[in-house]
C-alpha cells in the first residue's frame, strides 16, 4: 500500500481475487472502446434518380451509426472521358449528407474508379438535430402532401354503346 511509510504498510488479500478484478475492468473498457469501421458505396455515373437517393439513404444511416463511408464512383468504357459526371455525383452526395457529416478525402481518380471518403461529424448532427427539434418536425420528408388532391384526374371518356 504505502512502501514508502516509515515502517512500510502492506495489505494481505487474495491475490486471485485481485487478477479477477483487474480482468473485468479491462473487459469493461474494452466494451466502452468504439470500432470505426469503414464501409463502402459504389455509384455509376448514369446512376438513375430512386437508385441514387436509395445509396445516399443509406450512406446517412452508416454516418449515423458513427462509420466512415467510402464513396466510390466505377468507370467502364467511354465513361472515362467524363469524370466530371462522377465529380458532380460525388458532391451531391456529399450536399445530401452534410448533416451528418463531412468529405475527410476529396475525391479523386485512381484508375477506373473515383474514390471520396466521408466521415461523421457530430458537430453538425447535433446542429442538426437541434434545428430539427425548433421546427418541430422530425427530418426531412416529414410533412406529407395529399396525392389525391395534388394530382388532377382528366374525366374519363362516356362508353358509347
Amino acid at each position: 500500500m504505502a512502501a514508502e511509510a516509515n515502517p512500510p504498510v502492506c495489505r494481505i488479500m487474495n491475490f486471485t481475487k485481485f487478477k479477477y478484478e483487474a480482468q473485468q475492468r479491462a473487459k469493461e473498457s474494452r466494451k466502452k472502446a468504439t470500432n470505426i469501421v469503414v464501409k463502402e458505396m459504389k455509384y455509376r455515373p448514369k446512376i438513375g434518380g430512386g437508385d441514387f437517393d436509395t445509396k445516399t439513404r443509406k450512406v446517412a444511416q452508416f454516418l449515423g451509426e458513427g462509420h466512415k463511408v467510402k464513396v466510390t464512383i466505377m468507370f467502364r468504357g467511354r465513361e472515362m472521358q467524363h469524370p466530371e459526371l462522377g465529380r458532380r455525383i460525388l458532391d451531391r452526395v456529399a450536399e445530401e449528407v452534410a448533416h451528418l457529416g463531412r468529405v475527410e478525402v476529396m475525391p479523386k481518380q485512381d484508375g477506373r474508379n473515383m474514390t471520396m471518403v466521408l466521415g461523421p461529424d457530430k458537430k453538425a448532427q447535433a446542429a442538426h438535430a437541434k434545428k430539427a427539434t425548433e421546427d418541430g418536425s422530425d427530418g426531412p420528408g416529414d410533412e406529407v402532401a395529399p396525392v389525391a388532391d395534388a394530382v388532377e384526374r382528366a374525366p374519363a371518356p362516356a362508353a358509347e354503346t
